[in-house]
């Protein structure tokens, strides 16, 4: 076996890796980095120019994952793509979502050659869609139609957003496990990661969380109760709450979360804002509802929860309600989004509060942020005035990627005879590199450089 890291850095970006098994070209993930514009935000896919490429096979449906899909079948116009049922719905809504958002970046940022792709390009791309269930060992086959018989593909549940999978693949007697990104514990709505414990010769893992050590003593319980009471304190001044959230998965999970708050007594039933993207994608949540392993399987949220759905048009001039909770994307608050503009509304109002419940990237808008005190200006959009922070802001910790531990236990059960590291900024990386090396000095650690093609 032979990989080839397609990414341009090493970093959390447009993930997309060639593996060479039993003769074929297998590409996992086709993503597009959520911090760049234009062709840079998409894999090297030059690297691919010599290559004649079988199949596609597909995590999960984050935009880092699949963005990047309709350009690649542009160039490879029959090639299968493989991916969950319940990936296969959301991706649809993702890439005509990241039409529109590229046609006003096209307007705004004056960038001539967006969008990269259009409506009728991702409707031609899911044409070539081959949904398959967790759990059951396929061959997939190459575009000309030819089954694949020295290659055999699984999926395993990765419990980071619904349909979200690890990847197993066997190939001539030795077997290559890639987790894609993984939670190994459960969360508000989804059960943790149910991923194989042995046989895996080659594991390629996320280190997403690698320079961040789970603090001492923390459970999801205690943290939901943190929230709970500082939503209280905030609804107490009259204020309103506002959570950047991502439309995939955060959204869904914080409407578990609260409808769990007030069954318990813990929240009261306040309005609740979300965005027209965060409703499609709970609409596939409620779907699949049945189909998935999570808790409250019956539990439909947006029936039970009755969020009210905003607009790009509207939220710039809706003021926040007292006693309400706005969870607007994006997470990072990035220009142009509706947390970002509805950020400006809430930042200098002391009775305020502004919540994190994620991993925020440093440079981003929320990580500027999180980096202020009470009084400090800030910039959230280029060209447009600083802000004085006057808002109460807090940060919790409800990541939907696995902790830096778990990731390591589970190494560490497997022993696998090579690792392969991926997903991760530097300090990341290096904090796995390090650990793994000294826990398992027999196995081979593998940080492919992008553009580097590694045997196996």
């Amino acid at each position: 076996m032979q990989l080839t890291n397609l990414t341009r850095n090493l970093e959390i970006g447009a993930n997309s890796y060639l593996l060479k098994a039993g003769g074929n070209s297998i590409l996992l993930d086709a993503g597009f980095h959520p911090k760049m514009e234009g062709w840079t935000a998409l894999p090297n896919f030059s690297l691919l120019d010599r290559e004649n490429l079988d199949v596609v096979v597909l995590t999960h449906a984050h935009h880092d994952h699949v963005g990047a899909l309709p350009v690649l079948t542009k160039r490879y116009r029959d090639i299968p793509i493989y991916m969950t049922p319940a990936t296969a719905h959301i991706a649809g809504i993702v890439l005509h979502n990241s039409v529109n958002v590229m046609m006003r970046r096209r307007e705004v940022a004056n960038l001539p050659e967006y969008p990269l792709f259009t409506h009728q390009g991702v409707d031609r791309c899911a044409e070539l869609w081959q949904p398959r269930p967790i759990g059951y060992a396929f061959y997939p086959c190459s575009f000309f139609g030819r089954k694949m018989q020295d290659v055999r593909v699984c999926f395993f549940d990765a419990g980071h957003v619904l349909g979200s999978v690890g990847i197993l693949i066997e190939s001539e007697g030795r077997t290559f496990f890639y987790t894609g990104d993984v939670n190994f514990s459960d969360q508000s709505i989804l059960r943790g990661a149910d991923f194989p414990e042995e046989g895996i010769d080659i594991l390629m893992m996320e280190t997403t969380r690698g320079d961040s050590p789970t603090e001492k003593n923390f459970t999801r319980a205690t943290e939901e109760l943190r929230l709970a009471q500082a939503i209280k304190e905030i609804f107490e001044q009259g204020g309103a709450v506002t959570i950047p959230v991502f439309s995939l998965g955060k959204t869904q999970e914080l409407l578990a979360m609260f409808w769990k708050m007030r069954a318990y007594g813990l929240l009261p039933a306040a309005p609740i804002y979300i965005g027209g993207l965060s409703a499609k994608l709970t609409l596939v949540y409620d779907t699949f509802s049945l189909n998935t392993r999570r808790h409250s399987p019956t539990l439909q949220l947006l029936q039970e929860m009755t969020p009210y759905i905003v607009n790009g048009a509207e939220i710039g001039s809706c003021y926040p309600k007292q006693q309400s909770i706005f969870a607007l994307s994006s997470g990072m608050m990035s220009e142009n989004t509706l947390s970002n503009i509805f950020a400006r509304r809430i930042l200098e109002s002391p009775r305020q509060g502004l919540f994190f419940v994620g991993h925020v990237d440093a440079d981003s808008p929320a990580g500027k942020i999180q980096r202020t005190v009470i009084d400090q200006e800030v910039v959230l959009e280029v060209g447009l005035p600083a802000l004085k922070r006057k808002c109460q802001c807090k940060e919790f910790n409800f990541s939907a990627h696995s902790s830096r531990e778990a990731l390591l236990a589970y190494a560490l059960r497997i022993r696998p005879k090579t690792i392969v590291l991926a997903h991760g900024d530097f300090l990341a990386l290096e904090w796995f590199r390090m650990s793994l090396a000294e826990a398992l000095p027999k196995t081979k650690i593998i940080l492919p450089k992008p553009g580097q093609a590694v045997d196996l």
